[in-house]
């Protein structure tokens, strides 16, 4: 089956930067969807970015400019550089793919995505 495992998660101060990492096994997939996702403690979860094999990169407004999704084909990982660390990041981040291109509105919607991982946590102080 289909596995998701972040890292590269932990802790900078504020103005830092951190690369998370998301390397799939199993999904090795022509078409495909692929995002990150953060779920902060009474907060609800929020699609952060997301890139498509149909050339959609999205990006949620209060991350656009600071963070940039990438993906190494070669390697089936997913990437999520973030700079310019904010404490209102902290947040457990995880990757999501599903086999079905992003739609416009639709990278954002977790329930969208058959796979996800169990998730890194951020910390920025």
């Amino acid at each position: 089956h289909v596995q998701l495992v972040e890292s590269g998660g932990g802790s900078v101060q504020a103005g830092g930067s951190l690369r998370l990492s998301c390397a799939t096994s199993r999904f090795t997939y022509i078409r495909y969807c692929m995002g990150w996702f953060r779920r902060a403690p009474g907060k609800e979860r929020e699609g952060l970015a997301a890139t498509s094999s149909n050339g959609l990169t999205s990006y949620a407004d209060s991350v656009k400019g600071r963070f940039t999704i990438s993906k190494d084909n070669a390697k089936n990982t997913l990437f999520l550089q973030m700079n310019d660390l904010r404490p209102e990041d902290i947040a457990m981040y995880y990757c999501t793919a599903d086999r079905i291109p992003c739609g416009p509105l639709s990278w954002s919607d977790e329930d969208a995505y058959d796979h996800r991982g169990q998730g890194t946590q951020v910390t920025v102080s």
